[in-house]
Formats: C-alpha cells, sequence, structure tokens
C-alpha cells in the first residue's frame, strides 16, 4: 500500500472510530489526512469502500494484538483461554475506549448484506476460531469457542457502560467455571489483570 493509502485508511479508522461511520464524512477525512480529493479517490473509489478497507484493516491488527498480547500473558498454552480476558481487560483500560469496533459498524449497519457488516462479522468467525485454536491446545473442548465469543462481546458491551476492566474479569470467571479451570492449582498459573494498560494496547 501507499502511505497516501495508509494515512488515509489510519485517519479514517480513527474518526470512524471516535465519532462513528455515519457521522465521518469524506470531507473531513480528506482534511485531516491532508490529501488532495483527487488522491483520495484514486485510492477509495467511495466512502462504502473505505469503510470496508477500515474493517478489514481493523480485523488483521485485532487479531494480531491478541495473538501477541495473549502469547505474552500466558507462556503456558493451557492457560491461554482465559489470558484472552486478562489482554481484553489491558485494552479496556486504553484510553478513548468506546467498544468493540467491529461490534460498533454492524451496530450502525445492521443490514446483514451491507458489505461492511458482512466483513465485521466475518472477524468475528476468525476469531472465534481463534479462541477455538486456544481451547484446543489447551487441551480443552473447543465446542466452548462460541461461549468465549459470547462472553467477550458481551464483556466489551458492558465495558462501555461502566467505564473500567472489570466486565473482562468478570467474563474470565464465568469462563473459568465454564470451563472447568477453578482449581487453586489453576488458577494460580492464570494472569491477573495487569494494573495499567500497555502502549500496544490500543482502544480499536
Amino acid at each position: 500500500m501507499s502511505a497516501v493509502r495508509d494515512r488515509i485508511l489510519e485517519v479514517a479508522g480513527e474518526l470512524f472510530y471516535r465519532e462513528g461511520v455515519r457521522a465521518v464524512g469524506i470531507d473531513a477525512i480528506i482534511a485531516q489526512a491532508d490529501v488532495a480529493r483527487m488522491s483520495f479517490y484514486r485510492h477509495f473509489k467511495s466512502k462504502d469502500g473505505l469503510v470496508l478497507a477500515c474493517v478489514q484493516a481493523r480485523d488483521e491488527r485485532v487479531l494480531a494484538w491478541f495473538e501477541r498480547e495473549v502469547k505474552r500473558l500466558a507462556p503456558d498454552p493451557r492457560d491461554r483461554p482465559l489470558a484472552v480476558f486478562d489482554a481484553l481487560a489491558l485494552r479496556f483500560k486504553a484510553e478513548r475506549y468506546r467498544g468493540c469496533g467491529l461490534l460498533n459498524t454492524m451496530s450502525e449497519m445492521p443490514d446483514r448484506n451491507d458489505t461492511a457488516h458482512r466483513a465485521a462479522a466475518q472477524h468475528k468467525s476468525r476469531f472465534e476460531g481463534y479462541l477455538a485454536g486456544l481451547l484446543r491446545d489447551a487441551g480443552l473442548d473447543d465446542s466452548h469457542a462460541p461461549d468465549l465469543m459470547q462472553l467477550f462481546d458481551g464483556a466489551a458491551v458492558t465495558a462501555v457502560r461502566v467505564g473500567t476492566p472489570e466486565p473482562a474479569m468478570r467474563a474470565k470467571r464465568i469462563a473459568a467455571l465454564l470451563l472447568g479451570l477453578t482449581s487453586p492449582a489453576r488458577a494460580k498459573r492464570t494472569t491477573a489483570a495487569p494494573r495499567r494498560a500497555r502502549r500496544s494496547a490500543s482502544a480499536r
């Protein structure tokens, strides 16, 4: 990708996340990205195309971030299904957190046939597959992946309401009960939520 396209994506992604997809117009993105209108349309034929590209970029970024952070928080694969929620707590502590950007997109564009809605839903399917892989690597039943996904998304929504990382910790406790990981030994091994968010914990 060109540097101009990268800059447009970065600016648009931040504005869409902060203000909402429908509230942000092309003119505001062009102005903040400091690019010529002709240059913008050379890279993106329409706002819909830009929104789709932002969703796809966020999909890749979010999944890569969780893969990296969960491994850092839980070197032992057996602890990683629960460490997902420790990583989630980091995101809740990030400044200007306003929910899961993918869920927000689906909420703003509720038509399941909308291209951006479909792309955001595909991200959730990919993330559920990631959770299933963590469960298998931990020697656990991967049929619980949809349950973990529901706890994950529910915590993301609740965190917007309460404004603290606690929903991630509550989801972690429920997940531990569901997976039968409530023994003292396992509780000691699983990571506690870090007190401060790392710089890498992007709100988006």
